[in-house]
C-alpha cells in the first residue's frame, strides 16, 4: 500500500505552528504509517554520502546514494524528485526515518512479475549475459532466467547480439520465496509476428515489388520474409545467368528487394523473383555486342572442352579449346582458373539458344599465314618426335607447329612401321617438302637428306649382271629382293619354278644369286632370273 500524504512546507497554516504544536500533528502522521510500508516523498538534497527525502515526518529520511547510481555510476536522482521509498523503521538511533529506495524498487517490481504471469502482461528487461541454457536477464534490479528455447523465434546462430539488448518479456513461471524467474521472449515475437502476417497478408497481391530479409538459403534458392509471411526466390529466378548457388549471391540477414510472381493466399505460398526487377539482357544482345568486337570478361568456369566467360551479369560465352590457341595442346585450359579477368574477340551471338562463341587466339597473328614464308620447301628442320602412329611420324618444330613424317618419306628402304626406326623424344632433322596453311599442315620427308639409291641404279646394276641379294619377301607372284637399301627387284614365279625344278627352293631372309633381266629407273623396277641358292636364312617365308 501507498500512502499518498501531503507533505507541502509551503503551507501557511503548517508555518505559522510551533515547534510544541507540530508535535502531535507529526505523532498523527506517523501513526498512519507503518514499517515496511511503500510511501511518496519528495528529494530535499543529494549528499556525497546520501539522498534526504521528505515524507512528511518531523525528521527526514536518509538513503545510501549508492542506491541511486546506475551500472555505470551515474546519480539517476535530482533534488525535487519525487520518488516511491520502503518505510524500513520510523526512528533510528539518531532520530532519521530510515528509508530505502531499491528494496521498494523489488517490491514493486514482484508485483509487477506477479502480474505478468497472471495476466500475460509484458514487462521490460535486459539481456545481461549468456548463461547455460539460455540468458540472464536484468528485470529492473531483480534477475531472471530466459531459456535458449524462449529468446527468438528462430535458432540464434550469434548469441552474442542479444547481449546488453533491452525488450519485452512475459513472466511465464516465478517462485518469490526462491526468487526464481523465468521468462519468454518468443511469446512476444511470435504475437508481433502474427499481428505483422495478417497485415503484410492483406497487402501483398502478384506484380508488386516489396523489401524483405533473407530468412535461409538452400540450395534450390531463397526463403525472404516478407513481414511474418516468407516467400522462395527459386534459384532460376535469382539470375539471368546460370545458375550458381545463392550463398554465392546472398547471405542470411540480408535485406533484399524482390518481386511477387505468383501469391496462393489459400496455402500461404508466395513465389517471389530477383531476377525479374532487371531486364534480361539477352533481350538486347544483339544491339550491345557485335561480332568481332573486343571483350573483358571473368572466367566462371573451366571445362574440358574449353572455358565459360561471363560477359555481364546473365550473359556467359563459350571460348571452345579450338579457340584457345593456335597451337593444338590439350592442356590449353590449366593455364585459366575461376575468377581470372581475360579479354576475348566474339565470333557470334545466337539469341533463340543464348549461345555466345568467343576466341582468344583471334586476338593473335594466326602464324600459319606466314608458315609458308618461313618454311619454303627444302628447308631442313630439326625436332622431336611428338607422336609415332601407322601412317609415320610428327616431329615438333616450334611451339604449336608439329611436321608430319609420312611412312612414304621415312626412309628409301621398305619398312612396315616407323616404331622400327624412330621412338618418341628422339632428335630427328627432316627437310620440308610442303606447307598447307588451309589445313594447317607441314609436310616433312627424312628420305630427301638421303641420296636416292635409284639415283645411281641404272650405272651399277646392268642386264646380265649376276649379282647377290637378300629375300624380303614372297608373294603369289614371285619373290622380292633386295640388294642394297632402298633397291629392290621382282623374281616372277615363273623364275621360281624353274628354279624348283632344279631343286632351288628359297625363302624370305634367304640370300640367292640373281641375274640382272631388265631394270626402269624411273619405274623403279627391277627384273630378277633366279641363278642358285646363295646361304639359307633364320626367317619364314611370308
Amino acid at each position: 500500500m501507498v500512502n499518498n500524504l501531503s507533505y507541502d512546507n509551503t503551507n501557511t497554516n503548517t508555518e505559522r505552528l510551533t515547534e510544541s504544536d507540530t508535535e502531535p500533528f507529526y505523532e498523527k502522521t506517523v501513526s498512519m504509517l507503518q514499517d515496511g510500508e511503500l510511501i511518496k516523498g519528495k528529494v530535499i538534497s543529494v549528499t556525497k554520502d546520501e539522498v534526504i527525502v521528505d515524507i512528511g515526518y518531523k525528521s527526514e529520511g536518509h538513503i545510501p546514494i549508492k542506491e541511486f547510481r546506475d551500472a555505470k555510476g551515474a546519480l539517476d536522482v535530482k533534488a525535487g524528485d519525487e520518488i516511491e521509498v520502503l518505510l524500513e523503521s520510523s526512528d533510528d538511533d539518531r532520530g532519521y526515518v530510515i528509508l530505502s529506495r531499491e528494496k521498494a524498487n523489488k517490491i514493486r517490481m514482484w508485483n509487477v512479475i506477479e502480474e505478468s504471469c497472471n495476466t500475460g502482461k509484458t514487462i521490460e528487461g535486459k539481456i545481461i549475459q549468456k548463461v547455460k541454457g539460455g540468458f540472464s536477464v536484468d528485470l529492473n534490479g531483480i534477475p531472471a532466467f530466459l531459456p535458449g528455447s524462449q529468446a527468438d523465434i528462430r535458432p540464434i546462430t550469434n548469441p552474442d547480439k542479444l547481449i546488453d539488448s533491452i525488450s519485452m518479456f512475459k513472466v511465464i513461471q516465478y517462485d518469490k520465496r526462491k526468487s526464481n524467474i523465468v521468462v519468454s521472449r518468443r511469446t512476444i515475437l511470435e504475437a508481433e509476428r502474427e499481428k505483422t502476417r495478417k497485415d503484410t497478408m492483406q497487402v501483398l497481391e502478384e506484380g508488386k515489388i516489396v523489401d524483405g530479409i533473407v530468412k535461409n538459403i538452400t540450395d534450390y534458392g531463397v526463403f525472404v520474409d516478407l513481414g511474418g509471411v516468407d516467400g522462395l526466390v527459386h534459384i532460376t529466378d535469382i539470375s539471368w545467368g546460370k545458375s550458381r548457388h545463392p550463398s554465392h549471391i546472398f547471405k542470411v540477414g540480408d535485406r533484399i528487394t524482390v518481386k511477387i510472381l505468383k501469391f496462393n493466399k489459400e496455402e500461404n505460398k508466395i513465389a517471389l523473383g530477383f531476377k525479374q526487377l532487371k531486364p534480361n539482357p539477352w533481350d538486347t544482345v544483339q544491339e550491345r555486342y557485335k561480332a568481332g568486337d573486343i571483350i573483358k570478361g571473368r572466367v566462371v568456369k573451366v571445362v574440358d572442352y574449353g572455358i565459360f566467360m561471363e560477359l555481364e551479369e546473365g550473359l556467359e560465352g563459350l571460348i571452345h579449346l579450338s579457340e584457345l590457341s593456335w597451337a593444338k595442346a590439350k592442356q590449353a585450359t590449366q593455364r585459366f582458373k575461376q575468377g581470372d579477368i581475360i579479354e576475348a574477340r566474339l565470333l557470334s551471338i545466337d539469341s533463340l539458344s543464348k549461345k555466345i562463341s568467343l576466341s582468344l587466339k583471334q586476338l593473335e597473328q594466326n602464324p600459319w599465314h606466314e608458315m609458308g614464308l618461313k618454311y619454303p620447301k627444302g628447308t631442313r628442320v630439326r625436332g622431336v618426335v611428338k607422336n609415332i602412329t601407322d601412317f609415320g611420324v610428327f616431329i615438333g618444330i616450334e611451339e604449336g607447329v608439329d611436321g608430319l613424317v609420312h611412312i612414304s618419306d621415312v626412309s628409301w628402304k621398305k619398312i612396315k612401321h616407323p616404331s622400327e626406326l624412330f621412338q618418341k623424344g628422339q632428335e630427328l632433322e627432316a627437310e620440308v617438302v610442303g606447307v598447307d596453311k588451309e589445313k594447317e599442315r607441314v609436310a616433312l620427308s627424312i628420305k630427301a637428306l638421303i641420296k636416292d639409291p635409284w639415283y645411281e641404279v641404272s650405272q651399277k646394276y646392268q642386264p646380265g649382271l649376276a649379282v647377290n641379294g637378300t629375300v624380303t619377301n614372297i608373294a603369289n607372284f614371285g619373290a622380292f629382293v633386295e640388294l642394297e637399301d632402298g633397291v629392290e627387284g621382282l623374281i616372277h614365279i615363273s623364275e621360281l619354278k624353274r628354279g624348283e625344278k632344279k631343286g632351288i627352293i628359297i625363302k624370305a631372309g634367304d640370300t640367292v644369286e640373281v641375274e640382272v633381266l631388265n631394270i626402269d629407273p624411273q619405274e623403279r623396277k627391277i627384273g630378277f632370273g633366279l641363278k642358285g641358292l646363295v646361304s639359307a636364312g633364320d626367317k619364314t617365308a611370308g
